[in-house]
């Protein structure tokens, strides 16, 4: 098990000594550390007829072969003994390049071709592309293979970076959608209306597109959100297609969406025509490998295909491949009852944690607005103890060995998968209970106010386009000078990749105010040149 080294390397200071609830961190890390690693017989799967990209890489691996191509590790041979000595020679046997055997996932033929098809049907999709740019890449080609220069996107402004990416790419321009936001949690959710109907903000962007003379080229919607807020998609969709519009969708976090009954629909089953999937996120490909799905006829395929051409390496990683095919197989081996036991996992888990004493769970009414959020997403606020997010986080993590998925002002989110297990879950809610031992006392007097009522997003003003501001002539100035300025860098907490001020922006107050103080309170700062925000880089005028 890899946590403990991780704890043990990250944090130093840790006092393996000391004991929580009467174990110690020491011991249990040592019990962690000797454990053996097993499959379980349920993950093994029925069959042992190898899913068609793992056979072909398996069989061209094996071969005696006399190696006179790429890579230069030559099959493990010249493999760095300072990796092998961590994850052996095997990885490297099988990192092979483009051999006729293997197909060429640009102009698939064989076993990456029959991989695809194979997953296009178990999603449910017309045609599926296989990633190793991740779910950013395919984004990206969704957006340049349905809007050319000038034209308009709508989406929501709580958009992952990639899709600002793919504005610069593509030359579309922004029309903005403000996404709901909870003030006690401090998170947006997705794309829906004071209005009574979930598709009342996507209409009024179309209308007003088109009275401005142009029409929607494309919709973007994010479903579900990094904190498993899932939007209605079946409305929407057939929304946008009376106007004859394709529907794109982010669902990074939604690859396993319908898979299990106590799980949402996913995009496609709801009428989406293109979604991306982050297939290494709750499935279990290996890291950076995803999935583009295709549904829609009116969706040039040939298009999406150039796209991809253009922003993939042109030497993917045959381990990523195979590593996208033995999940899709993993999970064809049980696809409605392959979640069961996370599932219960999660529903067990949110039980002990929502009679926490000053621990809330994310939920409905918090988001009534929405369909559902995703019972394998955990998301608990600490502000009524009087902490962050970053501090209970750090707590968590320092003292229980517990690793989240995300962090925020109030929050801190989970994630339940297939390999979670019981004694992590009870060390989770161990650790929850103690937050709420020590600081229930504490009250609202902690650093809650710190961030005031600041609602991201909603003061946005676009002097330029994604394009323009990424192309256009810069200059460094200090926070303080940036007041009023055109943004001209993507500053952007990560996790969760979503921008808080985007280039071409005006940088406002109140954006400034916030991101500051996210940055003192321990938020990791990406895509800013200066990470410390003590400079801002800004468009010339």
């Amino acid at each position: 098990m890899l946590l403990p080294a991780i704890v043990l390397q990250k944090r130093s200071a840790i006092e393996l000594g000391k004991t929580q609830n009467g174990t110690g961190l020491k011991e249990h890390t040592r019990s962690v550390v000797s454990e053996n690693i097993s499959i379980p017989d349920s993950q093994a799967g029925p069959s042992t007829r190898l899913p068609p990209l793992v056979s072909a890489l398996k069989s061209s691996a094996e071969e005696n072969a006399a190696s006179f191509h790429f890579p230069g590790h030559n099959r493990g041979r010249a493999a760095p003994s300072s990796l092998t000595r961590l994850i052996g020679t095997k990885p490297f046997l099988y990192d092979l390049p483009e051999l006729p055997e293997l197909d060429n996932l640009f102009s698939p033929e064989g076993a990456i071709l029959d991989a695809q098809r194979q997953a296009a049907k178990l999603f449910g999709a017309s045609e599926t592309w296989f990633l190793v740019g991740g779910t950013t890449c395919g984004i990206q080609a969704a957006v340049m293979a349905t809007c050319s220069p000038g034209d308009t996107l709508i989406l929501p402004r709580n958009s992952h970076i990639s899709a600002i990416s793919a504005m610069v790419l593509s030359g579309a321009l922004p029309k903005y959608i403000l996404p709901e936001y909870d003030f006690d949690w401090d998170i947006s959710g997705g794309i829906t209306a004071s209005q009574a109907s979930a598709w009342g903000q996507v209409e009024k962007a179309i209308e007003e597109s088109e009275m401005e003379g142009q029409k929607a080229a494309a919709v973007f919607a994010t479903s579900p959100t990094y904190h498993g807020i899932c939007t209605n998609l079946r409305d929407i969709s057939q929304l946008c297609h009376s106007y004859k519009i394709p529907l794109i969708v982010d669902e990074a976090h939604g690859a396993h969406l319908g898979f299990h009954p106590k799980l949402p629909c996913s995009a496609l089953l709801q009428g989406a025509d293109l979604a991306v999937q982050s297939t290494h996120k709750v499935l279990c490909s290996l890291t950076q490998s995803s999935m583009l799905h295709l549904s829609a006829d009116f969706i040039d395929r040939e298009r999406i295909s150039r796209c991809l051409q253009t922003l993939q390496s042109t030497s993917p990683s045959y381990l990523l491949l195979a590593s996208l095919d033995a999940a899709r197989a993993q999970l064809s081996e049980n696809p409605k009852t392959i979640f069961n036991e996370a599932v219960a996992l999660a529903v067990e888990a949110k039980t002990l944690i929502s009679i926490i004493p000053g621990v809330s769970v994310l939920d409905f009414p918090s988001f009534s607005s929405f369909p559902a959020i995703d019972p394998l997403r955990i998301t608990v606020g600490v502000w009524e103890l009087g902490l962050s997010g970053f501090e209970a986080d750090e707590i968590l993590y320092t003292d229980y060995g517990v690793i989240s998925e995300l962090v925020g002002t109030r929050s801190i989110t989970f994630a339940i998968n297939l390999g979670t297990c019981k004694e992590h879950v009870e060390r989770l809610v161990s650790g929850l209970r103690h937050l709420s031992e020590t600081f229930t006392t504490r009250g609202m007097k902690g650093t809650l106010h710190d961030f005031g009522c600041f609602e991201p997003y909603k003061d946005i003003r676009m002097i330029l386009s994604p394009r323009e501001a990424f192309f256009s002539s810069k200059r460094k100035v200090s926070a303080e000078e940036s007041l009023g300025e055109i943004c001209g860098e993507l500053i952007c907490p990560y996790p969760p990749g979503i921008p808080l001020v985007i280039p071409g922006e005006i940088i406002t107050e109140g954006a400034l105010n916030y991101m500051l103080q996210m940055r003192s309170k321990g938020a990791v700062i990406s895509g800013a040149a200066d990470p410390l925000l003590s400079s801002i880089v800004v468009c010339n005028g």
